[in-house]
């Protein structure tokens, strides 16, 4: 902090133009992310049966998906056949948002890349960038998208940080 002529305090962190700190929660996808384990599908869990794998998918209620991420897997160590997601895919694709091959979790780096593949990066040209440290359990922010924002920024920022403007961890400077 600085005094300014009349003896206020100024924090010049604030009015500097050149420092920016990018959140990369703001980048979260809010959409519901569901599971569904093929293992209930299974016959004891295990062996698929093509006749009753293919009945209790047309019975099954594919409606409560709707508008949501969802996420086929099975849970056991079943070998389960490429067409046997494919059959699955058939009925979600009237309901879900997107369907993937992954546990809910595993799908997070994917959703934030594709929200910071629209990101102009060239507009942190030569300024010092923090990217901030501190996420909340709600919106996660792994480790795997601060890499990607740091590949990102990197052709473009005079400095990259991490953390927050008073307390921060240098990372490149160009």
């Amino acid at each position: 902090m600085a005094t300014d002529t009349q003896g206020e305090i100024v924090n010049k962190v604030k009015q500097s133009d050149k420092l920016v700190t990018v959140d990369l929660q703001k980048y979260y996808d809010d959409t519901q992310r569901i599971g569904l384990d093929l293992k209930q599908f299974l016959f004891k869990g295990l062996i698929l049966k093509e006749k009753d794998f293919r009945e209790q998918l047309e019975e099954y209620d594919w409606e409560q998906y709707k508008d949501q991420y969802v996420c086929v897997y099975c849970s056991t160590d079943a070998i389960l056949s490429k067409w046997a997601f494919m059959l699955v895919g058939k009925h979600l694709t009237p309901y879900a948002k997107e369907v993937f091959k992954a546990q809910p979790d595993e799908i997070i780096h994917e959703l934030y890349t594709r929200k910071l593949e629209s990101v102009d990066w060239s507009q942190y040209a030569d300024k010092f960038v923090i990217l901030k440290g501190c996420s909340d359990d709600e919106r996660p922010v792994p480790d795997s998208v601060y890499l990607y924002a740091t590949q990102k920024l990197i052709p473009h920022v005079k400095k990259l940080m991490y953390g927050e403007a008073c307390s921060n961890v240098p990372v490149y400077r160009g």
